[in-house]
């Protein structure tokens, strides 16, 4: 891909892809919380990749991305499991347990594992605003989980570390890529990552898909929203912004999907916003800030494969 250098200026167009991108992944957890309850975390999941690869696939081949599974299957494996069907299943569960904003508060903490595995294994500076934003990070959790408007149980702590480990998962897979996997284009990988996990998700499916529920226009228009606009819809306007802005700049998008993860979820169902919840999201995204060394000049540029892991996903979230 070539595209506009990152440091040049964001254009009002660049902004109005932005938020719609924050607007569209913050929906992914508003779909997931429609769905989950009926279909259960295992089929939505699975409807999610798999018609999402089928879609990715197609848009990949019709602009000339070749695949190369026989190169490039074990790369597709490690992010099929890892950055895909592992952390999607995971949000999913915990879409049982809390609510919208819970999700998208929660999926902000994924540049904060990017800061370690980028220290342990790329070799990056792990500084000490990375380190005070980490501290700040926990805290901000805390707030969230302890002191938000849902009854503190077991199944919502493990929710929540649901919805951390899959953050955890998404940075690992980010981390991969630039170590092991640059040479694959981006495209392709979300294609080949998104078929393999389709596969690797059948085994934990419970039982013949309950086709019924789908013919409830709520449940299927969740689906088709999860699948369609929140997975590949949300990967060509995500791949769009790393061309025209850059990686750092996108990244930014982090901070946006908690406020439409919340906003969705309070408009649409109903879901309480409590005082917990906002302190602790504002501390939250603080922490990610620092994490990211926004306000900083950044190192100098290096040319490479842009990365297929959004800051967020459920979009891959």
């Amino acid at each position: 891909m070539s595209g506009r250098l990152s440091g040049n200026a964001m254009r009002p167009a660049d902004f109005a892809r932005l938020i719609a991108l924050a607007a569209i992944w913050g929906a992914s957890f508003l779909f997931a919380r429609i769905a989950v309850p009926a279909l259960g975390a295992a089929w939505l999941t699975e409807l999610r990749v798999a018609l999402a690869g089928i879609v990715m696939t197609i848009y990949a081949i019709a602009i000339g991305i070749h695949l190369a599974p026989r190169r490039h299957w074990r790369h597709y494996l490690f992010m099929g499991v890892l950055n895909t069907a592992l952390p999607w299943a995971m949000y999913a569960y915990a879409a049982n347990y809390i609510n919208a904003s819970y999700l998208g508060i929660l999926n902000a903490t994924t540049p904060w594992f990017g800061a370690l595995f980028g220290a342990i294994w790329l070799g990056e500076r792990f500084t000490w605003r990375k380190g005070i934003g980490l501290a700040i990070g926990v805290a901000g959790v805390a707030l969230v989980v302890g002191f938000g408007p849902v009854q503190v149980n077991a199944n919502v702590i493990l929710a929540a570390l649901a919805c951390i480990g899959s953050a955890a998962a998404y940075a690992l897979g980010g981390t991969y890529m630039k170590l092991r996997a640059r040479d694959v284009p981006a495209l392709g990988m979300t294609a080949g990552s998104l078929i393999v996990a389709t596969v690797a998700l059948m085994p934990a499916l419970p039982g013949p898909l309950p086709v019924q529920l789908l013919l409830d226009w709520k449940i299927a228009t969740a689906v088709l929203g999860l699948s369609l606009l929140c997975s590949a819809a949300a990967y060509v306007l995500y791949f769009r912004l790393l061309v025209d802005i850059g990686p750092t700049r996108s990244l930014t998008v982090a901070f946006l999907i908690p406020v439409f993860a919340t906003l969705w979820g309070a408009v649409f169902l109903g879901e309480p916003v409590g005082v917990g919840t906002v302190i602790g999201g504002a501390v939250i995204l603080l922490a990610t800030a620092l994490v990211l060394e926004l306000g900083t000049r950044p190192p100098a540029k290096q040319h490479g494969t842009i990365p297929t892991s959004p800051p967020s996903p459920p979009s891959k979230h």
